[in-house]
């Protein structure tokens, strides 16, 4: 990995890298994520969940932190408007709504319905 990182004349930043390792619960309770890995000469902590291209991605794979954090900018940014109704149009709304809902569609695409129950459901 650290010759990959050299040739394409990318540096590894320490500091914001993270590990998962991927697999059921009953996988992960075997792997000791206590211990660091080395990627380029640095330590690498392993983490329960990265975020990658504005996906949470955590160790199950079950997408609910990545369902939470959408969920949450849904939240912030429908609140406003309602203190601008007579201003919006639901073309408007939608689309402030919409673009969060379908980033990386294919990505929670089995999880969509229960994404969008859950936006709806939280006032």
């Amino acid at each position: 990995m650290s010759r990959w990182f050299t040739e394409n004349a990318l540096l590894l930043n320490p500091t914001k890298t993270e590990a998962v390792v991927f697999g059921t619960s009953q996988r992960l309770s075997q792997v000791n994520k206590s211990q660091c890995v080395w990627v380029a000469e640095a330590h690498v902590q392993f983490t329960d969940a990265i975020k990658l291209l504005a996906v949470m991605l955590d160790s199950t794979l079950s997408f609910d932190k990545h369902i939470i954090d959408v969920t949450r900018s849904c939240h912030y940014h429908i609140c406003p408007m309602r203190h601008i109704p007579p201003l919006l149009t639901k073309a408007m709304a939608v689309s402030i709504a919409g673009c969060r809902l379908d980033y990386c569609n294919s990505v929670i695409s089995n999880n969509l319905c229960h994404l969008v129950y859950c936006v709806l459901c939280r006032r």
